[in-house]
């Protein structure tokens, strides 16, 4: 008879095998006819949490993909990972080498998962654009059409005027890519100590309970409204805030407890009934295993581009459907993450949303893409049926978001 854990291995292992397999049987015509020769790092000036990376290959295609850390920490990363993780004359198809290579690296330091994040998007990248498919199609996708996405509630500057909040209310539900889910950051409530708020006291949470309550009066049915922290609370201030927030159907509670997991998690989990979710400076299954394991949490949301890229968020997202728990994903980055994000999302079966920075006024996000404004409708963003992540970059507009002092991809 199996142990319980032979079984946990044995069912880990059925769904990350069946996709892999897929993938690898795609891949196999082309293999050894594409060998990576660069990779390199650059910084945008609007991409404060990430930077862009280009894989160059001696056939002519590049790979694209966004990390979650700053442009000096990955260029340091890639030469040391290029070498170590033997990335330099390789073929970009074998992928799950990679991943493990790069993952498993100890010497001189432990790996640097939010670089390791941007290879392996941009080498998904390349795999789609040298097997002639969109990287959903790669993963066994789609389960769905489109990615459904939530936006952000951050120009509503003052949630205790009422008159403002209705303007607010009116203006998003004009807004043509028809977004009906926003997180509106709590310290747009009260004034938030960062990055540790003192206990909460009972007339934070009567301002907390009343601005919401006004962005509900005001959006009725038509808007989910969901309550956005930082890691800034304790656990008692936490289970306060949910509590307050409870009558007010609130989508989830995003983050309200600091990063790691700790069984302070699940004391909130156990005293709230507005959904919880965290992850999106979680790293790997080994990250995210506790709060599974011990269903701390209703919702958990990595990012693609800290996580461990699409092969590492692949990874996570099977873990979690054992236990049938939803996976959003967390995404203030640019255009690559952003189709990255929407290109994995098609191909996770328990998915619930992906964060989105588009449909902001100024459209700087969406001007990355070459070849028009990505199709969002009705909150949903479509992905064209194009090889790899389906993104056509516009040169013009990286070269004019460069950041100050930095080379075109240098």
């Amino acid at each position: 008879m199996l142990s319980r854990r032979q079984l946990l291995r044995a069912a880990i292992a059925l769904p990350c095998g069946a996709w892999m397999t897929r993938y690898k049987t795609i891949a196999a015509p082309y293999e050894g006819e594409v060998k990576i020769t660069a990779i390199k790092a650059m910084a945008l000036d609007y991409t404060f949490d990430g930077c862009l990376i280009k894989i160059e290959t001696d056939a002519g295609l590049a790979g694209y993909g966004e990390t979650g850390t700053n442009v000096a920490m990955a260029r340091s990363h890639i030469e040391h990972m290029g070498n170590r993780a033997g990335l330099l004359g390789a073929d970009p198809l074998s992928i799950e080498r990679h991943f493990f290579s790069m993952t498993s690296m100890q010497h001189p330091f432990l790996p640097a998962i939010g670089t390791v994040s941007g290879i392996d998007i941009a080498l998904w990248d390349l795999a789609g654009k040298i097997t002639g498919r969109p990287v959903y199609k790669l993963l066994g996708g789609p389960f769905r059409d489109g990615c459904p996405m939530y936006s952000h509630g951050d120009a509503l500057k003052d949630m205790h005027d009422r008159a403002a909040v209705k303007d607010w209310v009116q203006r998003v539900k004009a807004l043509p890519e028809g977004f009906r889910a926003f997180k509106i950051n709590i310290d747009q409530a009260f004034k938030v100590g960062k990055p540790f708020h003192p206990s909460v006291q009972p007339a934070e949470l009567r301002a907390l309970y009343r601005a919401f309550a006004n962005v509900k009066e005001a959006a009725g049915d038509d808007l989910d409204i969901a309550v956005h922290c930082h890691g800034e609370f304790d656990a008692p201030s936490s289970i306060a805030i949910a509590r307050t927030i409870e009558p007010l159907n609130s989508l989830f509670l995003e983050d309200p407890l600091n990063v790691p997991y700790s069984e302070a998690w699940a004391a909130l989990k156990r005293a709230a009934r507005v959904p919880i979710m965290t992850g999106e400076k979680t790293e790997l299954v080994r990250g995210f295993k506790p709060f599974l394991d011990t269903q701390s949490v209703d919702i958990i949301h990595p990012d693609v581009s800290y996580a461990g890229g699409i092969t590492g968020v692949k990874k996570i997202a099977d873990y979690a459907a054992f236990t049938r728990t939803p996976v959003a994903l967390h995404n203030v980055g640019s255009m690559i993450r952003t189709y990255a994000s929407a290109q994995l999302s098609m191909a996770i079966e328990n998915f619930y949303r992906s964060e989105s920075r588009l449909g902001r006024p100024e459209g700087i996000h969406e001007q990355m893409v070459a070849d028009g404004r990505p199709a969002v409708k009705n909150g949903i963003l479509h992905m064209p049926n194009a090889p790899g992540l389906g993104l056509k970059i516009s040169e013009d507009h990286i070269k004019k978001h460069l950041l100050k002092t930095e080379p075109y991809w240098g």
